[in-house]
């Protein structure tokens, strides 16, 4: 068959199967906003977004324990996971990361607690919970002192060690 009349086949075909992924298949069922706001919950490392609530490092500590040191250690020193306190200087891209040596914002550690931990059931824990379990992990590196109470105001305010180390893409977004 020619290139002249198979253009036009293939031009039609094209056409008709555009039209047919444009037509809906009519499969489940609309999301409603209500549903996309419960999974609307990112943090930003300037602390907007973060919920109402509070923890102290003594409160995380409890959490800790029963939710958290099975998989990550006693005392944060790591387990069958990523150790979660301590800060060996990294010195090489394989190097030990943890929340004292490479994370740069406070937030970003509540918001990951928030969102994926614990890992066999994430987002269970309650907003007063995981600003406990953020305090605790912020004291045992030495970050914050044992009494500090974190809050939507308080924890932004926190100054990680190596929140200086990363170029910052994007500076005018934070």
């Amino acid at each position: 068959m020619s290139t002249r009349r198979t253009f036009p086949l293939g031009l039609a075909l094209a056409l008709a199967a555009g039209a047919a992924v444009a037509e809906s298949p009519n499969l489940g069922k609309p999301i409603n906003p209500a549903d996309i706001a419960a999974w609307d919950i990112s943090i930003l490392p300037d602390g907007t977004g973060l919920p109402p609530g509070s923890g102290t490092p003594a409160q995380g500590a409890a959490i800790y324990a029963q939710q958290c040191a099975a998989c990550h250690g006693e005392n944060g020193k790591g387990g069958p996971s990523a150790p979660v306190a301590g800060s060996p200087p990294i010195d090489r891209i394989e190097a030990v990361k943890t929340i004292a040596n490479f994370w740069g914002y406070p937030t970003t550690l509540f918001d990951f607690i928030r969102r994926a931990m614990p890992w066999q059931q994430p987002r269970t824990l309650g907003n007063d919970e995981v600003y406990a379990l953020t305090a605790y992990i912020l004291a045992l590196n030495k970050i914050i002192g044992e009494n500090d109470t974190m809050n939507a105001q308080t924890l932004p305010k926190v100054v990680m060690p190596n929140r200086d180390n990363f170029i910052i893409r994007f500076p005018d977004r934070i």
